[in-house]
């Protein structure tokens, strides 16, 4: 049963804006909405622990979709959101870059406990996207969840099977809670789930091909993830078509909210191994029950473009020092965040922008550009790897270079946060004018 969130003003409220969509189109200014969502903000429970009473947990769940939120790219999409959770909220798009609606530290305030907010929001690129409210976990008691949504190329690449795996990372005490990310998780023992299950398992038919569509949905740990015996072919990395390669070993390493596109055609049952840095764990198995006739090897073409720019202009890009983590550096908070603040760095419209990332600490530390997609640049800055990426891992004492096309005009977040669990997120911002 679809549940139910909304009192019935909810349907009129709809009915309202898609008659207001309606009459606006008809006088020529604003294109109609194709797609709706409605976002719940909620207390929930996941069985983490054998024989322990389910976990507590908060959760953005998607209460107008069944399975999978799958919209198309090109949608306009009205999204309500409503905030049953006991602190201020809101829903943080991770890949969609681009003019949106503004983030909720740029202006734009967390909805209130109770409050039911709704906005449009364009999709201007195809890939595998995240809604998350973790971006507030100053103020959240429990652990949470965030939600994949799929936007669907206009020629999708031909495949048997698109399924989303969602790799978690829990930090369970012995009675069975969990603790958030963010505090000291003292004797607490990892755990680690795909789709908020211990034991995951995939069915598939042998020679069957599959997308699968994996997210690093943790809060600080780099993990690397690995199909036994197979072939994995990536097409996609944070969201961003790649030009195809096999991934090395069949591992596929990612840090905190990064995405993989991977291709494998099912060929046997076999386990999904995760690798924490410290030991490999099985949180999954691929199930053959039958076979379908062999087909050609798997060699996917590219997936089509999301018109990003073909070269960047490095010659003339801005150039920007920023190290990661550090307050006097300009990092803050979340709950103490201002745009009052001293940016980042400011660049024009249109400008390359090149930044060197330096993570001074004594840990890994994970950076996060929101609003654009980058390269991340060859040693030598006179070239970039064939991808793009929105999310990227430093380690200790290393500086790594990445450009992007400042296109998106606007107040736009950087995030970084150390791979320690208590560890806290901080972000800054920058301009693009």
């Amino acid at each position: 049963m679809k549940p139910r969130i909304f009192d019935p003003n909810r349907r009129e409220v709809l009915a309202g804006l898609g008659a207001c969509a309606a009459g606006v189109l008809a006088g020529g200014a604003t294109p109609p909405v194709t797609a709706q969502l409605a976002l719940q903000a909620r207390a929930s429970t996941l069985a983490l622990g054998a024989g322990q009473p389910a976990t507590p947990i908060w959760e953005l769940a998607a209460v107008s979709h069944l399975r999978d939120v799958r919209l198309k790219r090109g949608d306009r999409c009205e999204v309500v959101f409503r905030n049953d959770l006991p602190v201020p909220l809101a829903p943080v798009w991770y890949g969609l870059n681009g003019p949106v609606t503004t983030d909720p530290l740029r202006g734009r305030a967390p909805a209130p406990p109770n409050a039911v907010e709704t906005s449009i929001i364009s999709i201007p690129n195809a890939g595998t996207l995240l809604a998350d409210f973790r971006l507030f976990e100053d103020g959240l008691k429990q652990p949470a969840r965030p939600l994949p949504i799929i936007a669907a190329e206009t020629s999708p690449a031909v495949v048997d099977r698109d399924e989303v795996l969602l790799i978690e990372e829990w930090r369970l005490r012995p009675d069975g809670t969990a603790v958030p990310p963010g505090e000291n998780p003292k004797d607490a023992t990892p755990l680690y789930t795909i789709n908020g299950q211990t034991s995951f398992e995939l069915s598939a038919l042998g020679h069957q091909r599959l997308r699968l569509r994996f997210i690093n949905g943790s809060q600080r740990t780099v993990l690397a993830i690995k199909l036994e015996g197979h072939d994995v072919r990536v097409l996609a990395l944070d969201g961003q078509p790649a030009e195809p390669f096999s991934a090395r070993n069949g591992a596929l390493v990612l840090a905190p909210g990064a995405r993989v596109d991977a291709f494998v055609d099912a060929a046997a049952s076999a386990p999904f191994l995760l690798h924490d840095g410290k030991a490999a764990h099985q949180v999954g198995s691929l199930k053959i029950s039958d076979q379908l006739e062999r087909r050609v090897p798997l060699a996917p073409p590219p997936l089509p473009s999301n018109d990003l720019p073909e070269k960047l202009d490095l010659r003339g890009a801005l150039r920007f020092d920023v190290a990661l983590g550090f307050p006097d550096a300009g990092w803050t908070r979340p709950v103490y965040f201002s745009t009052a603040s001293a940016p980042a760095f400011r660049a024009k419209t249109g400008r390359t922008v090149m930044l060197a990332l330096n993570n001074p600490g004594s840990v890994t530390a994970v950076f996060h550009l929101h609003g654009h997609p980058f390269r991340l640049l060859d040693k030598l800055d006179d070239g970039w790897k064939p991808y793009w990426l929105d999310t990227l891992a430093i380690e200790p004492g290393q500086t790594h270079r990445i450009a992007f096309a400042a296109t998106a005009p606007g107040r736009w977040l950087l995030e970084s946060v150390a791979t320690d669990w208590a560890a806290p997120r901080l972000v800054r911002w920058y301009a693009v004018e």
